[in-house]
């Protein structure tokens, strides 16, 4: 009769302990490489990893020089260009201004004129001044001379209509030239009276 073979019962753990730590093994394996590419993923779409593996873009400078943007020795170039262009239309302007003298001014001497002024039948009241004109050219003096005495009987007869009142202050004066020089072109025409001046006068 055979006999039975005794198995003890430590050698069943001792089996199964391995084969428990072979399950353990194989998982960390499996588990190493899902975390490794986690990791990748982040770092990847976090944009760290693109530039250490030299895919990321290019650096501003090498991308302006590869774009054919302008150097230093380009823009000194446009500077200096465009400082010369300024500087030369600049002397253009200042010779044509000054190549053309502006012409001086010509004035021309009235005689006196004394008026009386519309201060009502009350009281009296006159005008005393010595206006001078100032003409556009000097050829323009021998017209004027010829026709003084129009010009004189334009200029008195507005001024009796005028009152005292309406002669106070710049403003006064200001109407005063402006309604003379108006006056004086009608007269003078052809010729052209740029201003009518008041060295002298004298309202009383």
């Amino acid at each position: 009769m055979a006999a039975a073979t005794a198995v003890a019962p430590g050698d069943d753990a001792e089996g199964a302990a391995p084969k428990r730590g072979g399950k353990k093994k194989l998982i960390v394996l499996l588990a190493i490489p899902l975390v490794l590419a986690g990791v990748g993923a982040g770092l990847w779409f976090g944009g760290i990893l693109p530039p250490l593996l030299g895919m990321g873009p290019k650096p501003a400078a090498d991308a302006g020089k590869a774009d054919g943007a302008p150097g230093d020795g380009q823009a000194m170039g446009g500077q200096v260009g465009g400082q010369g262009a300024g500087h030369g239309a600049g002397q253009g302007g200042s010779g044509a201004t000054d190549g053309k003298p502006r012409p001086q001014a010509v004035f021309m001497d009235m005689p006196e004129i004394i008026a009386n002024l519309n201060a009502g039948p009350r009281r009296n009241s006159f005008i005393k001044l010595r206006p001078k004109l100032e003409l556009v050219k000097a050829e323009d003096e021998a017209t004027i001379r010829a026709v003084m005495p129009r010009l004189l009987d334009l200029f008195q007869t507005y001024l009796r209509e005028m009152r005292p009142e309406e002669l106070r202050g710049s403003a006064g004066t200001y109407r005063l030239r402006e309604e003379l020089i108006a006056r004086a072109n009608i007269a003078v025409a052809p010729a052209r009276i740029l201003d009518v001046l008041f060295p002298e006068m004298i309202v009383q």
